[in-house]
């Protein structure tokens, strides 16, 4: 088995993230520096990651769907010892979140150990559809949400193709965006673009999975048919 792949099913990461590691140099295998590629063998092959030695292999996987609120960072720790969203679920065992919701957001949350479902959910060749609701000040009008659809130009480059729709207007509108990117604050700086100011993002689904009723803060399991409709989504036995 690639190293790689073994540090993600272990939890430690995403498979992505793993080889990030691997890459900054901080994984060595049985005392000397490992690589992109190397092969191991989880019953004689010692591996430590920045100094400490890899805890024993999980022995199964862990899927938790969380509503994350606002004021939680989507990281497994913070420097500054702010709140995070592990902070929110307990398991025995290593998990962490796939993908991101910024502090200012909320919404559904996949964490898990599964590094092969987690790398192809959060990359962009998979195209994995992710559904939001977004509360905006004022009413955009259709020529403006035509443009959202068809792409806007940030910082960091064009943003794909997505749908847009406004599903409550009063004063203020509900939008329903879908898209399958993950750009930093990506609906926030699209509706920047166009002028309208973003007072809550919630995010709903992600693929074939809903955040339905589940109250805010609070966590479960993924159900066997969930993970295997999420698995079946990107790919994957």
């Amino acid at each position: 088995m690639r190293l790689q792949k073994y540090l993600a099913d272990c939890g430690i990461a995403s498979r992505r993230k793993c080889e990030a590691l691997i890459l900054a140099g901080k994984v060595y295998m049985n005392g000397k520096q490992a690589s992109i590629g190397d092969q191991i063998n989880p019953e004689m092959d010692e591996i430590s990651i920045d100094g400490k030695p890899l805890r024993e292999r999980e022995t199964g996987y862990h899927y938790f769907l969380l509503n994350k609120p606002v004021g939680y960072l989507s990281t497994v720790t913070d420097p500054q010892r702010r709140r995070t969203v592990l902070d929110l679920v307990h398991v025995k065992g290593r998990i962490y979140p796939v993908g991101r919701l910024d502090k200012d957001s909320e919404g559904l949350m996949l964490l898990t150990n599964d590094g092969d479902l987690a790398y192809r959910l959060t990359h962009p060749k998979y195209a994995i559809e992710k559904c939001y609701e977004v509360l905006v000040e004022g009413i955009p009008k259709m020529e403006e949400l035509s443009k959202l659809e068809k792409g806007i130009l940030l910082d960091d480059g064009m943003t794909a193709p997505c749908k847009a729709k406004i599903f409550e207007r009063k004063k203020n509108a509900w939008l329903e965006i879908k898209l399958h990117e993950g750009k930093k604050r990506e609906i926030r700086r699209m509706m920047g673009k166009i002028g309208y100011n973003v007072m809550t993002l919630r995010r709903v689904a992600i693929g074939p999975l809903k955040l339905a009723n589940l109250p805010s803060g609070k966590s479960r399991e993924l159900s066997t048919s969930e993970i295997k409709l999420l698995r079946k989504s990107v790919g994957l036995p």
